[in-house]
This record gives structure tokens, sequence and C-alpha cells, in this order.
């Protein structure tokens, strides 16, 4: 093995085991895998896993602590602390000035959040009337004498317009802090207006403070007395990374931080650019959008109430690659939802050759306290084995044979020989009943997504991670008749996505018709907000979307952690693997692709001769269009979309040309064209924006500083 100098670390901390990997930083090469016991009994808790499998990833690479340039971990302790209802005591103080108070009193009182069955988080209310906002004191300190009185243990502070004037949340906060409590601030939290749903979500996040504070403390100083200077980074709930310091202040931004390392992996080691997710465990199966190379978001649902945290939109099945066969009266009843894994027994696929062969018992369980008592499991030899998706997809001989979740076919097959004896049916005909009533429930999520989301027939690829993939996501392609893969190492999808993941931050503001200034300012506090959070300046690329019906603008910074160099031209794909990927992205013979423009950094291809005539030498109509980088990867995908070679000195007066032409004019007045501008390294979304003024001044910043000859391309497709 050819020693790496510069390592990324990743590590995907799950219910079972701890996957730890390590990429090379360089080259993106995936150089060394293992797992661990997660260790939630430790003293340290899941920190004493993360520890000793970094440790024995650096001996097995012989590596030393000063190789590490970027660690970073996934958690699913913020989503399980909610899930079972294990939170911290909360009390919040709400306040209000003269005028405010009636209101204020009313929407800082935050009825019980089911969590748990039979479990809520029940917050104590206090309310601290201000009379001068200078010298807040007197009233904040009893709030806080009441709410420590009932034993709390952290402190949220709750007052209307507090994200244009944060002074008496501070104080609040601040006089908490000073008591000993925990606390944490509506502002903090979250930056729209909305006081009963900024406080339901800064309640959410102070109830999962103190232990998801005490666990990234921990594990933080663990990896620096391992002697490893770069700081600890945790996966974020959008597929971005935060800092030890932001999980202090914004732990609930955790939240499915497990499913989107999965979806960083897709796009950041797979690089996705459109298509359906679906990673498959052992237990579960999350599924998720990608389009443009970006993952689809929604605003997150606690116990039914609406919050103000924006995460991925991921769709969560309970059946996967070990979900168990249930049979009742001669008939396969279901499968799943309990896996093998819940009911402590092992997957018939993978017992040892022969085992089957002699006596076989077949029965019954019920896997936990209040479940149907119709799990197969099969006993022989002394061991018990449940027959699962991944026994039958090896059975019906459609688990590729270089996946991980391949079996010796034979042993699958006698499996369910031996349960289909016992019910008076063929073994061959159930695999195949199994396979596909398991992956039908997946079909019809993904067909919901389909429709929800207005996918086109060719956006349909699957792409499958995690272990379990092969049981499930080859046959859910066949049954749809789509394209799907699986993605290169996918049993380790998620810690890859760790590993490559970008620091990224979210800034939103309620604006009343946001001027091209008021844009502006909330793309440099994106900016500002990611560099603070760790992300280089240089490396950053800004999203920004205006939603004039809710007064939102929003701005969306990601940006790498360390600098990634070298080992680009390794991954330089030459001219015709390029225009492969697009023919291959439409699904037409390479033949009928041509380029229509180029940078240094893409290709554009259109995927067939205009029907029309070029009315004007820099325009290009193409019925279908992909933007192909120079490793090969499809990054943006549109159809009838407009396509005009500029330059950045020419940039304003071809792009207004462009939105002139493609402008249309009904009941709601002129809609300007989406707008995606192709610059250096580069590919800048201004579709998120409404007005002419805003798209001129955000090109205007992007072009800033270039030579004015530096070529720009302008694609634009119209709103309809």
């Amino acid at each position: 093995m050819v020693p790496v100098s510069r390592l990324r670390i990743g590590i995907d901390v799950g219910g079972t085991f701890t996957d730890v990997v390590a990429v090379d930083a360089d080259t993106f090469a995936l150089v060394a895998q293992l797992k661990v016991p997660t260790t939630h009994h430790a003293p340290e808790g899941v920190a004493r896993g993360i520890v000793d499998g970094l440790q024995q990833m650096l001996r097995q690479l012989a590596a030393r602590p000063a190789d590490v340039v970027f660690i970073a971990h996934s958690t699913t302790q913020a989503t399980n602390a909610l899930l079972e209802g294990d939170v911290a005591r909360v009390g919040i103080v709400g306040a209000g000035r003269h005028g405010e108070r009636w209101k204020a009193r009313i929407d800082t009182r935050v009825p019980p959040v089911p969590l748990a069955p039979g479990k809520a988080l029940r917050a104590v209310h206090a309310f601290a009337p201000i009379d001068d906002p200078a010298a807040p004191g007197a009233a904040i300190g009893a709030a806080l004498d009441t709410l420590q009185a009932a034993g709390v243990e952290v402190i949220v502070a709750s007052e209307p317009f507090a994200v244009d004037d944060p002074s008496v949340e501070v104080a609040i906060a601040d006089a908490a802090r000073a008591r000993g409590l925990w606390a944490t601030a509506g502002h903090e939290v979250a930056s729209l207006y909305g006081l009963r749903t900024r406080t339901r979500t800064a309640l959410l996040n102070a109830a999962v403070l103190p232990r998801m504070v005490g666990t990234a403390t921990m594990t933080a100083r663990s990896v620096e007395e391992a002697g490893i200077a770069a700081p600890l980074m945790i996966m974020r709930s959008d597929g971005g990374v935060m800092t030890v310091d932001e999980v202090a202040r914004r732990p609930i931004q955790t939240m499915l931080s497990g499913p989107a390392a999965g979806i960083a992996g897709a796009l950041m080691h797979e690089q996705v650019s459109d298509g359906i997710f679906i990673e498959v465990g052992g237990t579960s199966a999350d599924i998720s959008v990608i389009r443009d190379g970006q993952p689809q978001m929604r605003p997150a649902r606690v116990g039914g109430h609406r919050t103000f945290l924006n995460t991925l939109d991921v769709r969560t099945l309970a059946i996967a690659g070990g979900s168990m066969v249930r049979v009742s009266g001669g008939a396969l009843v279901d499968v799943g939802p309990r896996s093998a894994h819940i009911a402590g027994v092992g997957y018939a696929c993978f017992a040892p050759a022969g085992a089957f062969d002699g006596p076989v018992e077949v029965t019954s369980v019920c896997p936990l306290e209040g479940d149907p008592a119709d799990y197969v499991v099969l006993v022989a030899g002394g061991a018990r084995y449940a027959l699962t998706p991944t026994c039958a997809a090896n059975a019906a001989g459609v688990v590729p044979a270089d996946a991980f979740a391949k079996a010796d076919r034979s042993t699958a097959e006698r499996a369910f020989a031996v349960l289909a004896a016992s019910i008076g049916q063929d073994g061959a005909a159930l695999a195949r009943a199994v396979l596909d009533r398991a992956c039908g429930k997946v079909v019809a999520q993904v067909r919901a997504l389909v429709e929800e989301y207005r996918l086109s027939a060719s956006a349909v690829d699957l792409v499958g991670g995690g272990g379990g993939a092969a049981s499930l996501v080859p046959h859910t392609g066949a049954l749809m008749g789509v394209p799907w893969r699986l993605a290169r190492q996918a049993e380790v999808i998620s810690p890859l996505g760790v590993a490559l993941a970008m620091v990224r931050d979210t800034i939103e503001r309620t604006i009343v018709d946001p001027t091209p200034a008021d844009v502006l300012r909330v793309r440099q506090e994106a900016v500002d907000a990611a560099v603070r959070n760790g992300a280089l300046a240089e490396t950053i690329d800004v999203q920004v979307e205006v939603d004039a019906r809710r007064n939102l603008v929003r701005a969306v910074a990601a940006g790498s952690a360390e600098l990634r160099r070298g080992g680009a031209a390794d991954r330089q794909g030459d001219a015709t693997t390029r225009r492969a990927a697009a023919a291959r992205s439409m699904h037409r013979p390479v033949g009928d692709v041509r380029v229509v423009a180029s940078t240094a950094a893409f290709d554009v291809f259109a995927g067939e001769p205009p029907s029309g005539l070029w009315w004007a030498p820099w325009r290009h109509a193409a019925s279908e269009l992909r933007v192909v980088d120079a490793t090969g990867v499809v990054r943006l995908q549109r159809q009838d979309a407009t396509v005009r070679v500029s330059t950045a000195s020419a940039l304003e007066a071809d792009l207004r040309g462009v939105l002139d032409a493609l402008a249309d004019f009904g009941d709601a007045g002129r809609t300007i064209p989406d707008v995606h501008l192709l610059v250096g390294p580069r590919i800048v979304n201004l579709a998120g924006l409404a007005d002419e003024g805003q798209i001129l001044g955000l090109a205007a910043v992007e072009v800033r500083g270039r030579e004015d000859d530096a070529p720009v391309v302008i694609i634009a497709t119209a709103r309809r």
C-alpha cells in the first residue's frame, strides 16, 4: 500500500456498529475501512467507539495523527433522544415589552410535544414583562427563580422580534448560564418571524442540548488527546458538517444526521446528479430525491408540529435487508417491520453451507412485546435464522456478484424450500413473493416521490447505498422498469459521505419586497456563517432563493473545511467520456448529442438539433440539455433551455437580453426565467430569484475580480 500523507476520516455511528473510513484527501480514493462495536454503554458513551475505531484505523494504515487533515462523524443521538423521549427538562422564559406582552405571553407557551409513546416534551413556562429593555434584570431574575424551583435544566429565551433585536433574549440566556443552567435563545436557532414556531424549535433544541454537547465535547477532547490537530466536525441534517462549538448552539441541526451522511456519500462519492437514492440497512430504508446535484429539503415536523428546522426530505420505510418474513395460516402475511437484528437471529442465507440439509425446525417468534407471533425463524444445528429480503434476493439470483449482500445462493434456496414445504408452497415462488412484497413497499414510496417532485421519466434512476442495497434496489428497478445501480463501496456510503462532506450553513431572513442589496446582505451572512463554522472562504459556493409569497430570503453557503489540492488531473475525463455521460443521462445514442458551449470546467451538451432556426448566433435552444464537468459527471440538466456564451464584462447586458427574451407576462405580472451561470469552476444557481435586479446583482458579485474576457455561460429556462 502506498502511504497516504493526508487523510480525511469519516465515522458513521450506527445502532450496532460504528463504521470508520479513511479517504485520500488529494484523490478522494477510499484507502481503508473498518467496523467497531458502537459503545452505547461505555462511560464515555459512543465517543469510546469513535476513538477506538480511529486508533485502529491509524494503526492499520501506519499513519500519524498529523496525517489527518479532516475528521467528522454522524450521529443519531438527537433523533434517538426525541424518538425515545429521553430529553432534558426545559423551562421557557417568555419575554415581552410594552405593547407585546399579551401576545408574547400566549405565543411563548408551548403545549406538550408528543415524542415516544406515552412520553411528551412538557416545558415549564414563566413570563418576564420587560419595562426597560436596557435593564431587564429584575423581571428576568424572577422568571428564572420560578423555573429553577421547578427543577429545569435548560432555559429557552424567547421574545417577539428578537431576530431584529436579540438583546433581551441574550440577557436571559446570559443570566441563566450565570446560574449554572444550560440556555438557548430563539434567535440563535431560527432567524424567521413567527414566535410560536421559533419558540417550539428552540424548545426542541434545548431538549437535546445537554446530552449532545456532552458527547460532542467528550469526543472532541478524545480526538485532540489522540494527537489529531484537525478540529472534529459533526454531520448536520442538511448534509453538511458543523463544529463542536456550533453543536453547542444548535444541536437540533444534527437531527437526521445519519440519513444525511448517506446522501452526502451519494453526492460526493458517487456523484449522483439526478435520481432517487435508496440507502438500505438491516432494519430500515431511507429514500430521497436528488436534483441537479442537490438533495431536496423540507421543514421538519416533530410530534406533528412544524419547526423552523430545514432537514433533508428523507422518507424512511420499515423494510430493509434484514426484515423478517411473516407467515400465518399457511400463507405469506408480510415482510417486516421487525428485523433479524431486533429479534437477535441470523440471516438464513449467511448460515454455514449445508445448515439446512439436516433436521430443521420451522417456528414463529414475537420479536418485541406486543408484536404478532408470526415472524418465521428456522432452527438448525442449535442456531436460529430468519428469512429476509436479503435471503430472497440471493435465492432469486438478483444480487450482483460483488455486492456486500451476496451470499451462497444454494443456502438461500434451501432455506426457502424448507419454509415452503412446511406450508405447502414452492420455494422459488415463495422467495419471489417475499421479494415482490418487500420491494413493492419501496416502489410505492418511489412513485409517490416521482409524483410529488414531478420528476420526468428520464430522471428516475435508482441509486442504492448501504449494506442491504442489493437486497432491494435491483428488484425495485426491475418492478418499475427503470435504470438502477449500486454505489461504489455501497456498504460504507454513509461514512464516506461524512469523510467527503462540505461545511454548510443556511441563513434565512423574513424581508418584505427584498431589494438586491437585501439579497446580497443575506448572501454575505451565509458566507460569514460558513467561514465561522470552518469552511475556507475560497471554496464557498452560495445558492440564494427568494420566496415572495412567504417574504423569505434564504442563502445556503457550502465550502470545504480544508483545501482539496492535487488529484484533479487524475480524475479528468476526456471529451468522449463527457459526451458519453451526457448521452447516457438523456437515454440517447452518443451520436445524438452535441456540444453547444464549453468552459475550462464544463461542457454543455444538447440532446437534439433545434426544431427551428437559430434566430440569433449566440442563442441555442435545446429540448434536453446537460452540463458535464471535467470528470464526466452530469452537474445540471434542463429541458427546453436557452444557452448563451458571454464574458465577465458583457454579462450584465447579455443577461438582460436573455431575461427579456424569455420573460412571460400573465395575470401575476412578469415572470422571469430560471437562470444558471457557468463561472470558472462553479455552477451559480440563480433559479430561486424572481426579480431581475436580484439576479443581476448576484451575477455581478460572481464575476467580480475576473478578467473582462473570462468566459461565462448563461443557461436559462422559461418558467411554466
